[in-house]
C-alpha cells in the first residue's frame, strides 16, 4: 500500500534530573556539594533512506518518543545523555507543523537529516548552586521537558519525469512497456490510485526515473477526484510529459484535455507551467487518430514537441524516449541554487504566562515558560520552592495577579499544583 501523508505525534526525551548530594570524606564532616547534572534528553531526527518509497511505517506507528537523559550521580558525575531517536523516511519527505502549517524540514537527498523536536537539557545538580553565601545548597533542578508536537509528514515522489493526463489515456500502459514497473491496468477511471515509479533505459544506455501519476480531472486543485494527492507529486518532477488520448475513445477533445490539465497545474502552483513539457499523442493505432492529431497541432499555440506513439503496439517509443533523455540533460537536477545567506524573520515573542479565572474563583496560570520552570523545580526541598517563588515573582506573576483582583488566601493553580496567594 502506498502511503503519502500521515499525522503523527513526536516527543523528544526529557532531561535527566540533577542530584542533591554531599561529599562524605574522612575527617571532613561537611565536604560540600557533590550532586552531578542530569543528561540531556534524546532528539528525534528524521533521516532519508533512499531504499524507502512510502510512508507505510508511519501508518502503524503514530507516536514516536525518544528516551530521557540519565539522572545526575554523586561525586559530581554527569548523567549520560540519551541517544537520539532516528526515524527513516523516503526521499521527498516534507514535515509540517500540524497547527501552523509551517515547514519544519524538507528532506530530498540520501542521508539528509533534520532535528524535528529537540530533547530537554539535563537539570543542574547542587554543585552548580554553590555560592560563598551558600556553600552547601540543598537544591537541584529537574530535567527540562523535551519538545513535543503534532506533525504532518507528507511524501512528494521524486522522479525525473512525471506522466500527467486524464484517466484512461494510457499512462500506466506506457510505463509498463518502457520499464519493469507493473502498474495495475484496467479500462476504468482511477485504476492508478497512487504513483508508480519505473526506471527507463534508452538504447544508448541513458536512464531516468519516470512516475505514472494518478489521473487528473477538472477541479483537482480544489481536491476533486484524487485532487491534491495527485498534484503534490508533480512538484518534484523535472520534466512533465502530457499523455493525450488522440483517438478520442471517451469522446473528449484532445486540445481541450491539454488546456484543462495545464489549467489545473497552474491553479495548484503557477511555477509548474514553467516546468519543461513534452506532449505524447497516444493511441495512434486507433482509427481517426491521425486526423485528430493534425487538428490538435493546428490548435496548439505552445511551441512544444508532440510525439505520436502507440503504447499498445510500441510504435514511436524509441523516438520519444530519446527526446525525454535529451531534454533531461538540459535540466539541472537542483531547481534552486543553495542559498548561503542567513534570513532573519520576525517572530512574535510568546508571553511568559497568562492568567484566567475559573468559575470557582481559582486563578489559573499557564504559558510555555512558566510551565517549563514549574516542571524543572524539585518541590521536595524548601530551597527549591523558595527559588521558584523568587523566579515567578521576578517574572511579574504577583503583580499580574493583583491586577486581576487576587486577594490574600485566593487559590492559584499551575498545572497540577495549587497554592495560596499571600500578600
Amino acid at each position: 500500500m502506498f502511503v503519502d501523508q500521515v499525522t503523527v505525534f513526536v516527543k523528544a526525551g526529557d532531561g535527566g534530573n540533577g542530584l542533591v548530594a554531599f561529599r562524605r570524606e574522612k575527617y571532613v564532616p561537611k565536604g560540600g556539594p557533590a550532586g552531578g547534572d542530569g543528561g540531556n534528553g534524546g532528539d528525534i531526527i528524521f533521516e532519508v533512506d533512499e531504499g524507502l518509497n512510502t510512508l507505510m511505517d508511519f501508518r502503524y506507528n503514530r507516536h514516536f518518543k525518544a528516551k530521557r537523559g540519565e539522572n545526575g550521580m554523586s561525586k559530581g558525575k554527569h548523567g549520560k545523555n540519551a541517544e537520539p531517536l532516528i526515524v527513516s523516511v523516503p526521499p521527498g519527505t516534507t514535515v509540517y507543523d500540524k497547527e501552523s502549517g509551517a515547514i519544519i524540514a524538507d528532506l530530498t537527498t540520501n542521508k539528509q537529516s533534520a532535528v524535528i523536536v529537540k530533547g530537554g537539557r539535563g537539570g543542574r545538580g547542587n554543585v552548580r548552586f554553590a555560592t560563598p553565601k551558600n556553600p552547601a545548597p540543598n537544591i537541584a533542578e529537574n530535567g527540562e521537558p523535551g519538545q513535543e508536537n503534532d506533525i504532518t509528514v507528507e511524501l512528494k515522489v521524486i522522479a525525473d519525469v512525471g506522466l500527467v493526463g486524464f484517466p484512461s489515456v494510457g499512462k500506466s500502459t506506457l510505463l509498463s512497456v518502457i520499464s519493469a514497473a507493473k502498474p495495475k491496468i484496467a479500462d476504468y477511471h482511477f485504476t492508478t490510485l497512487a504513483p508508480n515509479l519505473g526506471v527507463v533505459a534508452t538504447e544508448d544506455q541513458r536512464s531516468f526515473v519516470m512516475a505514472d501519476l494518478p489521473g487528473l480531472i477538472e477541479g483537482a486543485h480544489e481536491g476533486i477526484g484524487l485532487g491534491h494527492r495527485f498534484l503534490r507529486h508533480v512538484e518534484r518532477t523535472r520534466l512533465i510529459v502530457h499523455v493525450i488520448d488522440m483517438a478520442r475513445t471517451e469522446g473528449r477533445d484532445p486540445y481541450d484535455d491539454y488546456t484543462k490539465i495545464n489549467t489545473e497545474l497552474a491553479k495548484y502552483d503557477e511555477e509548474l507551467l514553467e516546468r519543461p513539457q513534452i506532449i505524447i499523442a497516444n493511441k495512434m493505432d486507433m482509427p481517426g487518430a491521425s486526423d485528430h492529431l493534425q487538428q490538435f497541432k493546428e490548435q496548439l499555440t505552445d511551441q512544444l514537441p508532440v510525439f505520436p506513439i502507440s503504447a499498445l503496439t510500441k510504435s514511436g517509443l524509441k523516438e520519444v524516449l530519446f527526446a525525454i533523455a535529451d531534454k533531461l540533460q538540459t535540466i539541472p537536477k537542483t531547481e534552486q541554487p543553495h542559498d548561503d545567506k542567513v534570513h532573519y524573520r520576525f517572530e512574535q515573542q510568546k508571553e511568559q504566562f497568562t492568567i484566567h479565572r475559573e468559575s470557582d474563583g481559582t486563578f489559573v496560570l499557564s504559558g510555555e515558560k512558566i510551565e517549563r520552570l514549574f516542571k524543572m523545580t524539585d518541590f521536595t526541598t524548601d530551597e527549591s520552592v523558595q527559588r521558584f517563588s523568587r523566579q515567578i515573582r521576578k517574572m511579574g506573576v504577583d503583580d499580574a495577579l493583583r491586577k486581576r483582583g487576587a486577594l490574600d488566601g485566593d487559590i492559584v493553580r499551575l498545572l497540577d499544583f495549587e497554592f495560596e496567594f499571600i500578600e
